[in-house]
């Protein structure tokens, strides 16, 4: 059975070093592909998380996984709007999907290949600096070519949110948090009952 990873937080200081790159032969190696598989499991209990960079598990490495969720919501709300704050909580509508078993997709060794001219601002937050979300100006569309966890290199363009979210993963092997970038940044309690932007 497929363990779960601890997920660290700000102040951790590998969330601040550049990654590693990985060897393309190291790839299919026990090391690598246990660390892939309990980052998937660890997003999988993690039901406010749609991305997880290697990094954020205490892994200075330039890995990343989106889950198959990022495509649900770019098909159920692809105009995320910013965040809002109402009675001290934040503004959010309830998602239109249910929770289940998503499929992840694997990024090594990222590398960006185009970004359009536009930009969009929307919510994000993070695993690793829980209880704060904030508004971050990201390119509209992206297009990245990485290796997938079978060491097979591929190019993947996207756009909206799924675009959002592998911007910021990017930053995540860059040493760099949302924090550094939003604005209209919020602290936002557990007791306040607030599954706000991811």
């Amino acid at each position: 059975m497929p363990q779960t990873t601890t997920i660290i937080h700000i102040p951790n200081p590998t969330l601040r070093q550049t990654a590693k790159e990985v060897l393309v032969a190291d790839i299919s190696t026990s090391k690598i592909r246990k660390l892939i598989v309990e980052m998937k499991k660890t997003l999988q209990k993690t039901p406010d998380g749609v991305g997880l960079a290697a990094p954020q598990v205490d892994e200075s490495l330039q890995i990343f996984i989106v889950s198959e969720e990022a495509e649900e919501i770019d098909r159920t709300d692809p105009d995320r709007k910013r965040l809002k704050k109402k009675d001290g909580t934040l503004e959010r509508g309830e998602r239109p999907y249910e929770q289940r078993d998503w499929k992840y997709y694997v990024f090594i060794n990222p590398i960006v290949k185009n970004v359009s001219k536009s930009k969009v601002e929307g919510p994000e937050g993070c695993l690793s600096v829980p209880g704060k979300y904030g508004n971050v100006v990201r390119h509209e569309k992206i297009t990245v070519q990485a290796y997938d966890e079978n060491g097979k290199k591929f190019t993947r363009g996207t756009s909206h949110f799924f675009a959002r979210v592998m911007q910021h993963e990017l930053d995540h092997l860059k040493g760099t948090l949302f924090i550094d970038k939003a604005y209209d940044i919020l602290e936002i309690t557990k007791e306040a009952g607030n599954s706000a932007a991811r």
